[in-house]
């Protein structure tokens, strides 16, 4: 069959489908001789198994983002109902840690003067940090001033995410830390915490 196109290969075997039948290729694995059909039904059952994880990865991501938004609803309707600053801040709290599991959190506010310890002076470089975050940061590191929002146990968290708040009347940052490294790491998606900075932000405004 020399100088016979790929065209015309195919249609002689489909002709002659006897033929595939004797023709054999290698077990993937074992090495041992098998015809091609046994080598294409192998080939489909590996793309099915694919497929299948495939499936499993989109129905845990879905199922992870329900319960994520379904978390974010409840806080929503926390901060609504609180009827005080103070209110909107303990359910702010209270939520992400027991909500979230988030076991450490820390907010601090400029633009407004006010005596809750949340409006408490921030350094320039907490300011230019804030201010130059487009989104939610995630990752090991903080500044120094940052972890000392968190007293003597801020020398042992390993993981953190900065949040910037920002509506018309305030500026801030909100900075959630875990002791586990892999808690807030720098690959993590930021939709969630990004609409977690949003609605923070406009929940205090409210009573500024």
């Amino acid at each position: 069959m020399d100088g016979l196109s790929h065209e015309q290969i195919s249609q002689y075997l489909a002709d002659h489908p006897e033929l595939l039948a004797r023709i054999t290729v290698p077990h993937p694995y074992s090495g041992q001789a098998i015809s091609i059909g046994e080598r294409q039904v192998m080939l489909l059952r590996e793309r099915v198994r694919t497929l299948e994880n495939k499936l499993k990865e989109f129905v845990q991501f879905a199922e992870e983002n329900d319960d994520i938004g379904e978390k974010m609803h409840r806080l929503t309707l926390d901060l609504m109902r609180a009827g005080s600053l103070p209110a909107a801040l303990e359910s702010l709290y209270l939520d992400l840690a027991e909500q979230f599991a988030v076991p450490h959190v820390a907010l601090r506010l400029w633009g407004v003067a006010h005596e809750m310890a949340e409006f408490a002076p921030a350094g320039q470089d907490v300011h230019a940090l804030a201010s130059g975050l487009a989104q939610p940061r995630c990752g090991g590191d903080a500044p120094d001033e940052v972890r000392a929002w968190f007293g003597e146990g801020g020398a042992h968290l390993r993981s953190f995410a900065l949040v910037p708040l920002r509506d018309d009347r305030i500026d801030g940052l909100l900075v959630l830390a875990s002791e586990d490294a892999q808690r807030f790491y720098p690959e993590m998606g930021t939709l969630y915490l990004g609409r977690l900075g949003e609605l923070a932000a406009a929940a205090i405004a409210r009573f500024l």
